[in-house]
């Protein structure tokens, strides 16, 4: 697997480096966020590894760049910050998981494994629920006609559970499906979830985002 490390750190960069060339992968290792838009321009990876804090752009900033030119390899964002709202804002950069430092770089590497285990979903042209239209091709979300824009995580929990429109979906469950599980936790979900639902309902669809304590969420066409 070939893996882009981006760390300005030198000690973390070598740590990480080493280690997860001892587990087989090909590492490519930059220090600057300048550096890693390049490495990714002139080479394909099957895993980003990205520190928030860099020289240049940002981690974040990179991300969003990424996304915005279709990249979709996954991304592993690293950061002191262990605030609620400074994983929001790297999940909505457009990173797939997120490990706060100081880490066990066990923990790392587990988290490394999940990301590449997974594999380009099948998906169809569109997803209709109600007057909610969403094609997972383009991200874009339709609602009673009015365009709903959404964060790349709040696009994927709304996706799975308009996949099961009527069904309630188990907190572990969306959390297995948007972060492999991997923050069973913490309370981003439901952030996540309430953001989506304020969004839907400023516009004049009938489908509503419900939550049933102590069993999950629902899609309530309408």
């Amino acid at each position: 697997m070939k893996v882009l490390l981006v760390e300005d750190e030198p000690d973390a960069r070598w740590t990480v480096e080493k280690g997860l060339t001892e587990e087989g992968c090909l590492v490519t290792s930059v220090e600057d966020g300048t550096a890693a838009l390049r490495a990714v321009t002139v080479s394909a990876f099957d895993l980003i590894v990205l520190d928030v804090m860099l020289p240049g752009p940002s981690g974040l900033d990179v991300c969003r760049e990424l996304r915005s030119r279709g990249v979709t390899t996954p991304v592993l964002m690293l950061t002191a910050r262990d605030t609620v709202s400074d994983r929001i804002r790297g999940l909505d950069s457009g990173a797939d998981d997120y490990l706060v430092k100081p880490y066990d770089f066990g923990e790392l590497l587990a988290r490394t494994r999940a990301l590449l285990r997974r594999g380009p979903p099948l998906r169809p042209e569109a997803i209709v629920a109600g007057d909610l239209t969403i094609r997972p091709h383009t991200g874009e979300v339709v609602s009673a006609g009015t365009r709903v824009p959404l964060t790349p995580k709040e696009f994927g929990v709304l996706e799975y559970l308009a996949r099961h429109a009527g069904q309630v979906i188990a907190h572990q469950e969306l959390l297995d499906h948007a972060w492999d599980g991997l923050e069973p936790d913490s309370n981003v979900l439901e952030v996540y979830v309430a953001r989506i639902r304020r969004k839907l309902e400023q516009t004049s669809s009938k489908a509503r985002l419900r939550t049933r304590r102590g069993h999950g969420y629902v899609l309530v066409p309408g």
